[in-house]
């Protein structure tokens, strides 16, 4: 039971651990201003999604959740050129969120979400973002949305580990 219990608390921690350095190595061989294009994707691998912008630049979204507590935005300029590499699950993009947004809108700033429920009594679906484990509890962001995709509100949630 213990072993299980073990294996509960310390196998997550350590995929994160894993993608994070993994990700920390790939991401020090970038040189916003210098990586082309062609050499992100040879070192990220294929982005999860991609957004473009009118004047051709592109972001390539790779997210890490629902394991991870970080989803990485990398800005293509038009001239193929990496200009910006953003990990964008911070405290500062979670307080931009407000009623109102689209969900187009909370996915370009917040990246691919841990998990989508859909609760069909309150007419709401909720995205969530994994922020920190602490003490064997996980915590999570929340963006509610009605069922006309815009925001209504958000909060936070934490679920016991083990």
């Amino acid at each position: 039971m213990f072993g299980k219990l073990l294996a509960g608390i310390v196998l997550p921690g350590l995929i994160a651990a894993v993608l994070s350095a993994c990700d920390a190595d790939k991401l020090n061989k970038l040189r916003p201003g210098r990586s082309s294009a062609d050499e992100v994707r040879q070192i990220m691998g294929q982005p999860n999604l991609e957004w473009r912008d009118d004047d051709g630049t592109r972001t390539w979204e790779y997210p890490r959740t629902p394991e991870g507590m970080v989803n990485y935005m990398l800005v293509i300029g038009p001239d193929n050129v990496l200009r910006e590499v953003r990990q964008v699950l911070t405290e500062e993009n979670f307080a931009k969120v407000s009623p109102g947004m689209t969900t187009d809108e909370v996915r370009y700033l917040l990246g691919q979400p841990a998990h989508q429920a859909r609760f069909s009594l309150k007419q709401e679906t909720v995205w969530d973002w994994k922020t920190k484990v602490d003490s064997g509890m996980e915590w999570y962001f929340n963006v509610h949305f009605d069922d006309h995709g815009v925001v209504t509100r958000t909060s936070t949630h934490f679920v016991p580990k083990g």
